[in-house]
């Protein structure tokens, strides 16, 4: 399968970075899907922007109501009105900074799948799990409890040890992730989960982009930083997979 390229811009970017930003990645040739998922207050130019290219437009969270009492939040159905394909849940960032569960991230999910939307969930270890040989094991239940029966959507697995910090694991140990979490899957939701992507996220560059994207059961990439620039995003998409 063609493997999924997708930048989470997190809390950056102005209205004034839209226009070049697309007008890059919209015409250039990828051997990959490409997404970007901008903050809110971007969402709707950069679907306006991309509209008609190849390129699809994604959010980075929404809440689980599709409305109601909840100031501040965004519902499923907001963002796929505004343009959104996709959406990113459950990412280690909401987990800490909004101690977000794994019951809130399915209901999240869920809430998303309703809307039409296509979830990308985020699993992944600290770096006091992994020390203690317990990643796979948190990792496990984190996909157990946190997707949907039936789930048919993205999974993206991102040690929170190296989102940020420019230290990625080595490629073996991201193989053997990915291989569990592909083991998992199958087990939790049966022979459709064969067909999932999982992505690897945690400090993705141009410079290793190429060695993590060719390991078996690397679907993507979930690009942060990277993603800001156009040239650093297409450099990462021109090393992917075409399946």
């Amino acid at each position: 399968m063609r493997q999924l390229i997708a930048g989470n811009w997190k809390m950056f970017g102005k209205l004034a970075d839209v226009t070049a930003f697309a007008n890059a990645v919209k015409t250039a040739p990828a051997g990959a899907d490409l997404l970007i998922c901008p903050p809110f207050t971007l969402l709707e130019r950069f679907a306006a922007a991309l509209q008609g290219s190849a390129v699809a437009v994604g959010a980075q969270d929404c809440h689980p109501l599709p409305q109601g009492a909840h100031t501040g939040d965004i519902s499923a159905p907001m963002l796929a009105e505004a343009g959104a394909a996709y959406v990113i849940l459950g990412h280690s960032e909401r987990r800490s900074d909004h101690g977000e569960n794994n019951a809130v991230v399915r209901a999240k999910a869920e809430a998303a799948i309703a809307a039409g939307l296509t979830p990308i969930v985020c699993v992944g270890e600290t770096e006091a799990e992994r020390e203690a040989g317990e990643a796979e094991h948190v990792v496990r239940s984190q996909l157990l409890h946190s997707l949907p029966p039936g789930f048919a959507g993205v999974v993206a697995y991102e040690p929170v040890w190296a989102i940020g910090s420019g230290r990625t694991p080595t490629v073996d140990d991201v193989a053997a992730m990915h291989a569990a979490i592909r083991a998992a899957l199958l087990a939790q939701l049966g022979p459709a989960a064969a067909e999932l992507r999982i992505l690897y996220g945690g400090s993705v560059k141009p410079d290793n982009a190429a060695s993590l994207l060719a390991l078996p059961e690397v679907g993507g990439a979930l690009v942060g930083g990277a993603s800001l620039k156009a040239e650093d995003f297409l450099a990462i998409a021109s090393v992917a997979q075409r399946g």
